[in-house]
């Protein structure tokens, strides 16, 4: 069968791997249909990823069918069942894993990353990790693993009705915490330096947006928010000047939730987590709760989904388009390879 490959010096080979035999106890085999590329994945094809495998098989963010179950899987599980996957690992043991947050796992393995992920034809997951996708297709079942990391930073700030929710960064992650948090009710004001995806983030549901390169965003926001700053600001990109905005413009007692990795260390006025008593917290990866959540949006056919895929590729496209992407980062929201 084909897998895709990639490795930190800008290598990316379609290999060819043996197909998984019947899968065993408690474990489901898939056809995989779509997979997508993500952040992680380009990073290691730059060679800026620490964290993957060198060379690693990339994919966490899966559309499948069931081709076959194992003995003792439950039988909701059947072949022909469109699904998706949990792609993380937790222990079991760890302080996360005892606090039943397996998401933040200690030592977690994602798919793609610290191993091997779900970029080939067939790939044999233990049962607790296929999620049911309903009635979505495999196309859209490849949005929801990204979509559901915001959707999770959004539970982790608490967002309500009455509070303004500032975005920063509108990714597929930063989307996903959009459309989150409008669906929770509250005011969300959208921050990126693309003047389309901020358009977008308005389909998605936010009220506001800014362009924090042409626009002053401290001026804009006193502005939106009567003077008092964003009650919650949801960090989605990971660079200095994001994070230090974020710590900068959150209200007095507001919370700033913290998705993105900054590839250096940030400088922050640590007397605002102080003066301003803040709630500062990370947010990591997803809940099977926050994956049905978004599975259920997407079932509302609400989603502009051609908007967020920018390009359906097969195997052997993927060198050049991951050549592509890393000269033209800011025009892509989704990367589907077909299989």
């Amino acid at each position: 069968m084909k897998a895709i490959q990639i490795s930190h010096s800008q290598e990316l080979n379609v290999i060819e791997l043996e197909k998984p035999q019947a899968p065993g106890q408690g474990e489901i085999l898939l056809k995989l249909h779509y997979v997508g590329f993500c952040g992680s994945d380009i990073n290691t094809f730059m060679g800026r990823n620490t964290m993957a495998l060198n060379p690693v098989i990339p994919g966490h963010e899966v559309g499948a069918v069931i081709e076959a179950v194992g003995a003792g899987v439950p039988e909701n599980l059947k072949p022909g069942m469109v699904v998706t996957c949990n792609p993380y690992t937790n222990c079991g043991k760890c302080a996360s894993c005892r606090n039943r947050r397996v998401n933040a796992c200690q030592h977690n393995e994602t798919l793609g990353v610290q191993r091997n992920g779900a970029m080939m034809e067939y790939i044999t997951l233990p049962w607790e990790k296929v999620i049911p996708a309903g009635t979505l297709t495999p196309k859209v079942c490849a949005l929801v693993e990204p979509m559901s990391v915001g959707f999770h930073a959004v539970s982790r700030a608490e967002v309500t009705d009455i509070d303004v929710v500032m975005v920063i960064g509108c990714g597929m992650v930063g989307m996903g915490a959009i459309v989150r948090a409008a669906l929770r009710g509250a005011t969300v004001i959208a921050a990126d330096i693309d003047d389309e995806k901020l358009a977008l983030a308005k389909k998605m549901g936010a009220t506001h947006t800014i362009n924090t390169k042409t626009e002053d965003a401290h001026q804009r926001l006193q502005e939106m928010t009567d003077g008092f700053g964003p009650d919650v600001v949801i960090e989605a990109v990971g660079s200095v000047p994001t994070y230090q905005m974020a710590i900068n413009e959150v209200a007095f007692t507001g919370r700033v939730a913290c998705i993105g990795y900054a590839k250096s260390e940030v400088s922050l006025q640590t007397k605002y987590f102080v003066q301003k008593e803040l709630d500062i917290r990370g947010s990591r990866n997803a809940l099977p709760s926050d994956f049905r959540a978004v599975i259920h949006y997407l079932e509302n056919n609400e989603c502009p989904i051609d908007t967020l895929i920018t390009k359906v590729i097969k195997p052997e496209e993927a060198l050049d388009t991951m050549r592509w992407w890393s000269e033209n980062p800011g025009k892509v929201f989704r990367i589907l390879v077909e299989f």
